[in-house]
């Protein structure tokens, strides 16, 4: 079904990175979910003023704010789509992002107002009247529900779209609100107690941990979220694959949406290479990572030595230090200062984020005691930071 809709609706479906087609399937999303939330909302409505059942009534409001979650995703890949302009030139794909923080805060007010409702329901249980009908419209519920959240998941993950990602833990909220709502009904119909307002209960803490854990999920890109090991990995190996290429370090990437990012990295060339050759080779790297990856890539030129055995036996000797100090150490850009009295090993340490302010001096102290034990003539210059990367 999902496919017969965007193959149908959306024209140049499979090419997901073009904005105008990105847009498209925001629209389709949106449209989608009005549709659904309101036939739910008024089905729901009508089934609980009929068998006096404030969380089959709750249920429905629920879907009601539904739509308009779905109608905010809708304004919000409409106008995440926008190009770029003199005010805005990286464009207003943040904007999406935006409107999954405002759906979030629209279902966490929801789960509110239901949670105030049940509380009274607990101190003021009303008769309920047990209907057939509302069990067959609960269980279409469920049905539809489910078929949204599997629709705006499949969706979201290929356009990588937090908008209908949250669309979709929003529906599987749904699927375990009106199972809820459903299981009160039945207990009342088979053991005669009226749960109503427990269930409620049940349903808006559900609803509301969705809201929070959507929030939490859309929070990420607006502040900063780290690289994903992934596409870190593959970037490197990009870069490196380059004749001319000798080694990477300091990926960076700026998201301003999705599928508007830039990057920048340090590319290691060999120091006897001529800069213009390597100055090409960097060009070339640039273009070709705008056509691979639809980002723009800076790469900053690092020569290193590459034939200097002095060079490489203090290297080695410093891969053996860190191994032997902590595993999950790195460092790049080293430089090797050789003077009358002392040799000066200059370079930059990476160090895991879970080490604390004070475990840095105290590492870098172990680092120049090693280093000193092997070579008495060695001083260590060492500039501390840590990897853009998410913990593998």
């Amino acid at each position: 079904m999902t496919d017969f809709l965007v193959k149908m609706l959306i024209p140049d479906c499979g090419n997901t990175e073009d904005g105008a087609v990105r847009t498209r399937y925001g629209m389709l999303a949106g449209v989608v979910g009005i549709f659904c939330n309101l036939l739910l909302f008024a089905a729901k409505l009508s089934v609980g003023m009929m068998i006096g059942s404030i969380s089959v009534m709750a249920d429905g409001f629920n879907n009601l704010s539904d739509s308009a979650s779905s109608l905010v995703g809708f304004v919000g890949m409409k106008m995440a789509g926008k190009p770029a302009d003199e005010d805005h030139p990286f464009g207003h794909g943040r904007i999406e992002y935006i409107s999954a923080f405002v759906v979030a805060f629209l279902v966490i007010e929801v789960g509110f107002s239901l949670f105030k409702s049940s509380v009274g329901k607990i101190f003021h249980p009303a008769q309920l009247n047990f209907s057939r009908v509302s069990v067959v419209v609960l269980l279409l519920s469920i049905g539809v529900k489910l078929w949204m959240g599997m629709f705006n998941r499949k969706l979201g993950k290929r356009i990588h779209s937090s908008v209908m990602l949250a669309a979709s833990a929003d529906s599987m909220g749904d699927v375990a609100a009106t199972l809820a709502t459903l299981l009160s009904i039945l207990v009342f119909r088979f053991a005669g107690k009226n749960i109503d307002g427990l269930v409620g209960l049940a349903v808006s803490a559900v609803v509301m941990i969705a809201g929070v854990n959507i929030a939490k999920d859309t929070l990420k890109p607006l502040i900063g979220a780290p690289i994903e090991p992934g596409l870190y990995k593959e970037i490197n190996n990009f870069v490196k694959s380059y004749e001319g290429i000798v080694g990477t370090h300091d990926l960076i990437i700026h998201n301003y949406g999705p599928s508007r990012s830039m990057a920048s990295i340090h590319a290691e060339v060999p120091s006897e290479t001529d800069i213009r050759v390597s100055h090409e080779i960097i060009d070339r790297i640039e273009r070709a990572a705008l056509s691979r990856f639809g980002m723009s890539l800076v790469i900053h030129m690092d020569p290193v030595e590459t034939k200097d055995e002095q060079f490489f036996r203090y290297k080695e000797m410093l891969c053996s230090v860190l191994d032997e100090v902590d595993s999950r150490l790195a460092f790049h850009d080293l430089r090797v200062v050789d003077g009358e009295k002392q040799v000066n090993l200059i370079f930059d340490l990476v160090v895991p984020r879970d080490y604390q302010d004070s475990q840095y001096g105290q590492v870098k102290a172990r680092i120049m005691e090693q280093v000193k034990a092997r070579d008495g003539r060695c001083y260590c210059v060492i500039t501390m930071e840590n990897s853009y990367c998410a913990e593998m």
